[in-house]
């Protein structure tokens, strides 16, 4: 029995080693920051590939673009996470020029990473672009993923239907209804009442979203089940390419056993050139900024 214990594990290692061995990778050599102690900076950016207008009113926008951006930070004494508001105004790397944060993704990863840093004043040691269409596969092989929610809640736009309050098992659909939802319409005493905080809003739930998932990955110990999630997410994933094989399994493995700390960075909004926009506020946006330094 041992012995076919064995043989199983370790198929399904060369199973994983081969499926990474997949997934796209980009150089970020030189723009990336070198990691030089125990505490690890990861930028986690959620991607969208749909040919559609976007629901926030950039009309034609088409193709790829960053619809989440995150700050994830791990060490010995556990992990935080930072929502970066994809409106918040910057300036951006390669023009110099003023805008959002989400637009200096347009021109690449390396461009983003450059204009976090540097707009930020944070390392960034490790990328990680997923796309939201692999969540579909990725919450099915878990068997669903179970969100405590506060009342039933609905989102026309992205096909949300959550009847009831209390904990949720969404399967795949629901998932990245739930993921990309900017129109959170909660059921209150027999009334719809729109989520009022907006993008800031989505960005907890999205965190609230990514925590359960990726501890629900961590934790598991169901080769079979490992195997499927590897499989659903190995389409669309993308990191740089300083990132090793056993540097992801390290990395999904310590979050599975942490509940990383939510960490929120202050903004206001502001109106520039006519559009609204987010800015940070001062000093306490450098407060919660020095705890990713």
């Amino acid at each position: 029995m041992p012995a076919i214990l064995l043989l199983a594990v370790a198929g399904v290692l060369v199973w994983a080693w081969s499926t990474w061995s997949r997934v796209e990778t980009v150089d970020l050599e030189g723009v990336l920051d070198p990691v030089t102690g125990d505490e690890v900076n990861y930028l986690l950016v959620g991607s969208d590939a749909r040919d559609e207008l976007d629901p926030e009113g950039d009309s034609g926008v088409t193709g790829r673009r960053s619809d989440t951006l995150i700050l994830l930070r791990t060490g010995p004494e556990g992990s935080r996470m930072m929502s970066i508001p994809r409106d918040l105004w910057v300036t951006i790397a390669d023009t110099g020029l003023e805008g959002r944060i989400n637009g200096s993704y347009n021109r690449g990863p390396a461009n983003l990473v450059r204009t976090v840093q540097g707009s930020l004043d944070v390392p960034v040691h490790h990328y990680v672009e997923v796309g939201f269409a692999s969540f579909v596969g990725l919450v099915d092989a878990l068997g669903g993923v179970t969100l405590e929610v506060p009342h039933p809640a609905v989102d026309r736009a992205s096909g949300l239907v959550i009847p009831e309050a209390g904990q949720v098992t969404l399967d795949g659909t629901q998932a990245l209804a739930y993921a990309r939802s900017r129109n959170y319409t909660e059921l209150i005493d027999g009334r719809e009442v729109l989520e009022p905080t907006a993008d800031l809003g989505r960005q907890q739930r999205q965190q609230v979203f990514l925590r359960t998932v990726l501890s629900d990955v961590g934790s598991s110990r169901n080769p079979v089940t490992l195997v499927r999630v590897a499989g659903a997410m190995s389409s669309e994933l993308v990191v740089d390419s300083g990132m090793g094989f056993f540097d992801a399994l390290g990395l999904v493995r310590r979050l599975g056993s942490s509940d990383p700390e939510t960490v929120l960075l202050p903004v206001e909004g502001v109106r520039r050139g006519g559009a609204a926009v987010l800015v940070t506020v001062e000093p306490d946006a450098q407060a919660a900024l020095d705890q990713f330094r």
